[in-house]
Order: C-alpha cells, then structure tokens, then sequence
C-alpha cells in the first residue's frame, strides 16, 4: 500500500513538472565540440527522462544476472523447507491422532528436508512417535537430549515430568517440575507439581511465594489465590501452634481475613486467641464462622472457650449458638450434646429428637443412644437406637479423594493436591437406611371369623394358598399329605357348608416349632372364634 501511494506521488510529480514546462515555452541551447545543439525545453525534459529510466533498467537487468545464481538456489531451498513443513505438519497431526507408523514416516522425511538445529519441532515429533510406538526409553533419552538446547528445555522438561508420572516416580515427578518452575512460573503443571512438594514437605513459606507468583502472572484468579494462601496459612498456624504461638496467631488471623467461611481458618485463629487469653476475640470469629456455616469443631471450641467453665455455662454458650441459627440440625446436636454434660436429660432429649427430625443420621441417634443409657439406662431402648444408627446416613466429616479424616488437613494424603479435603457427607453404606416407617408400632394379628357350622367328615381339611398357584398347591397335597400348611380366611370359604367337624381326639400333630395353645386359654375363648399367630 505504501509503495503504491508513493508511485503516485512521483507519477503525480512528473505530470505536474511537464504541465508546468508545458505552460513555459523556451529552448535549450547545448555546444559540443563546436557545434551547437539547439531542441526546446519539453524535449529536453523528455530525453532527461528517458535516459534516467535506461540507466535503471540497465542496472536492474545487470543485477538480476549478477545474482541469478543465488536466487534459483533460494527457490529451490525454499520449496524444499516448504516440503518439510508440510511433512512436519502432517507427522504432527498424526502423532495427535495416535497414528504411530505415519508419524514416524514423517519424522524422517521432514529431518531430510529441514535440518534439526533449525527447527526444534522435529525433535518433538521424533519424541512422540516414540512413545506411540511404545520406546519409552528412546523418548526419555529424546527429552534429556532436548534439555541442552535453552529453546527447548521446556518441553524437555515436561516430556520428562509425564513420564516420571507415568511410571509413578511421585519424586522425580516433582523434581522435574520445580526445575520448569523456576525458569517459567506461569506454567500450571509445573507450578502445581511443585506446589505439592512443598506442602508435603511442609514449605509453608515456599508454597506462600509461588502462590503470590501464580498471582501475579494471572495464573489463578484473585479469589482461588486467596483461598490458596487461607489454606497454606491454616496449616502453617496449626505446625506453629505449639513451637511459635505468636506466629500461629498471625498466620491464623490472616487466613480468617482471607476466608471467613473456611471453619479451619477460623477454628485455627480462635484457638491461638484464646491461649493468649483473648476469649473476647476469638469468640467473635467463631460467632462469625458458625453464621456462615455450623460446624462441629466451631461448637465445640466455642464452647469449651474457657476451660474453668462450668456445665451450666457451657450449655447456655451452647444455646446461644443456637440463636444464631436456628432450625439447623447442628445447633440442635450442639445443645444436647452440652445438655446431656449438665445432666438435663430433657433438654438433652428434646434437642436430639429435633436434630433427628430436621437431618436423620447416624450421630444424632448415637448421641440420642447415649441420653437413654445415661437417663434410663434400658438396654433395649439403647440397642433400637444404635441399630437405627447403624442404617442411617453417615454425618459429614472431611473427605479427600475417598479417604474420611477426623480432621482437616491441607492436602490429599493420596494425590497431594493441595486444598482437597471438602466437608461432606462420604459414601453412603451399602443397604436400606433408615425409613419413615421405622417408629411406627407393630400392627395386632388379625381375627378372622370361623365357619357358623361345623364340618360333617372326619377328614383332613386342604389348606388352599392363594400366594401360590393353583396346579403348584394340588401336586403338593398329593405329595405331602401330613403337610400343615397355613391358614387363611380363604381356606374357610372353601369348606363345604355340610362338612363334618374333626373331634378333638383327631387333633393335628403340632411342628416343633409351634407353640399351640394353652388348653385352658383356649377354654376360656368362644368356639365361634379363631385367632391367626
């Protein structure tokens, strides 16, 4: 575009200079050698012209065989670098199709068109057509091969870190990635693998710092970082409690600014205050976290603030959590658990029975197991309540790649990703958990009428099941003549009306397992009536 518009402008020039000679007539006057040439200015303009232009394609002609040579060798080069690439390109996408034997084709036909040291990417694919066909060491030695080479010591390194991972080398996984991080901190896989490094290895303050550097390179967003540094700093407060208390209550105090919600941080912070005396804080952060979200270790710690407290105390602590929120099942188990320290057994029952009413699970019917063996001490009842826990639903605890800790902890103890443990409920038992119907009591046998007269032939009266079918009841009573089979009303419409009545010294023999009846009892009853068992 920029030449085009400066040819314009000459063109433009030119026309402009002979319109202005044009307007302006007059001659030139030119003596050579003693004789005088004489042509009019236009002309003269012309043959200016006209020369300059000879001098310039003279002199592009002259060039052009000059360097005729070089530019046939550049055309030939450039179509054989063309080749190349495009055998580059379609071993590449081979390689990403799974396609072994193309890619490996292509690996050789680009290596004799493009020379290795000009383009790294032949090593790439020479790598991956290795791995495709399963020479995993001949790719590991194209990976360390590639880590003398600054351009391609990246992918050297990350060829490296995937296959320690596939041969599960956690060590020689991570040691490969904290190389990559420390020349390219923006690169996630590396990063992470050595983020998790130095958790294991307890680096707080290293983690801390690749963290604000994953920050600032926009790796993560603002808000996974704070998260992240909430982690890293709950965990740092729970190793320093006991050797730097000071430290723990900063790195506590900062992780609860940084997440309020997150119970650790505040469950972490609240503890530093409060062995420093500063119950007044720390129940505020507590107070804080447990409106966001109760949880059991912010109860228990909110109400065990002051260790000389009494009973009573730390039942009305207890209730005033529950202020705060109401209608929740944690509330309601946080008040009968204190409860049931004071000995108010009432309270103690009435909380639990609401927990279990608002969140059945298997902590509020221990809990309610353990007030009836307190108040009552009835065995039965206990035993009904630790079989219904048993089918209930499992209370929330932390969980991190199918493993269910009693406490939180910072990362996987399987992966070791960092920040993996989320308070839930884990995997539900296998089999029926609890249903509505559980408390309702057990329902009376029925009473059926008997026959208002008496059968007429002493014989043994077929039993007729209707839960089985007709042809399956007939081959069993010729089979099984002695078999007593149960009875139902539907035996007795099938009767005949002028049948005789069997004697009592005729009496069916009794199984082993039938109790029968007492004579006396059975005295005592109307003959007009039977009752099923």
């Amino acid at each position: 575009m920029i030449r085009l518009l400066a040819f314009l402008i000459v063109v433009f020039a030119l026309g402009l200079g002979f319109a202005w000679l044009a307007d302006r007539p007059g001659d030139m006057v030119v003596t050579f050698s003693g004789y005088q040439y004489q042509v009019s200015l236009m002309v003269a303009a012309v043959a200016v012209v006209a020369v300059v232009a000879a001098v310039m394609i003279l002199w592009w002609l002259l060039k052009s065989l000059w360097n005729s040579p070089y530019t046939i060798s550049r055309y030939f080069r450039v179509r054989r670098r063309d080749r190349g690439y495009q055998a580059l390109s379609t071993g590449m996408i081979a390689a990403g199709a799974g396609d072994g034997a193309l890619a490996r084709k292509k690996t050789k036909e680009a290596a004799k068109l493009i020379r290795s040291d000009q383009e790294p990417l032949i090593h790439l694919l020479e790598a991956q057509a290795s791995l495709l066909e399963g020479d995993h060491e001949g790719a590991r030695q194209k990976f360390e091969s590639m880590l003398d080479d600054p351009e391609m010591r990246l992918l050297g390194l990350r060829g490296l870190y995937l296959e320690a991972e596939r041969l599960g080398d956690r060590n020689a996984a991570r040691h490969y990635a904290g190389r990559a991080a420390v020349m390219a901190p923006q690169l996630a896989w590396a990063a992470e693998s050595t983020l998790e490094e130095l958790t294991a290895r307890g680096d707080w303050d290293g983690a801390l710092k690749l963290v604000d550097a994953q920050k600032s390179t926009r790796q993560i967003e603002r808000d996974a970082a704070n998260r992240r540094r909430a982690v890293l700093l709950t965990a740092k407060a729970q190793a320093l409690a006991d050797s730097d208390p000071a430290a723990a209550r900063t790195a506590a105090i900062e992780a609860n600014r940084l997440a309020p919600n997150f119970a650790p941080a505040a469950v972490a912070a609240a503890a530093a205050l409060f062995k420093q005396n500063d119950v007044r804080k720390g129940s505020k952060i507590l107070e804080a976290a447990w409106k966001a979200e109760p949880h059991p270790e912010v109860a228990e710690l909110y109400t065990h603030a002051r260790p000389g407290d009494a009973v009573l105390d730390r039942l009305n602590r207890a209730k005033k959590l529950q202020e705060m929120k109401k209608n929740h099942a944690e509330s309601s188990m946080t008040v009968a658990r204190a409860a049931l320290d004071a000995q108010d057994f009432s309270t103690a029952r009435r909380e639990a029975e609401a927990a279990i009413r608002m969140d059945r699970r298997e902590g509020a019917y221990l809990l309610l197991a353990d007030i009836e063996e307190a108040e009552t001490g009835d065995q039965g009842k206990v035993r009904q309540l630790l079989s219904r826990a048993v089918r209930a639903p499992r209370d929330p605890a932390w969980v991190a790649d199918g493993v269910v800790s009693e406490r939180w902890a910072p990362a996987s103890p399987i992966t070791g990703r960092l920040d993996a443990f989320e308070w839930r409920a884990p995997m539900e038992r296998l089999g029926q958990l609890i249903d509505s119907h559980d408390d309702a009591p057990a329902s009376a046998a029925p009473v059926i009428e008997a026959l208002a007269k008496p059968t007429s032939e002493k014989r043994p009266v077929e039993v007729i099941d209707e839960t089985r079918p007709a042809e399956t009841a007939s081959k069993d009573a010729g089979n099984h003549e002695d078999h007593v089979r149960p009875i139902t009303a539907a035996a007795f419409a099938a009767v005949p009306t002028d049948a005789e009545g069997v004697e009592p010294a005729e009496e069916l023999a009794r199984l082993p397992d039938d109790p029968g009846v007492d004579p006396d009892e059975e005295a005592e009853k109307s003959p007009r009536r039977f009752r099923l068992f």
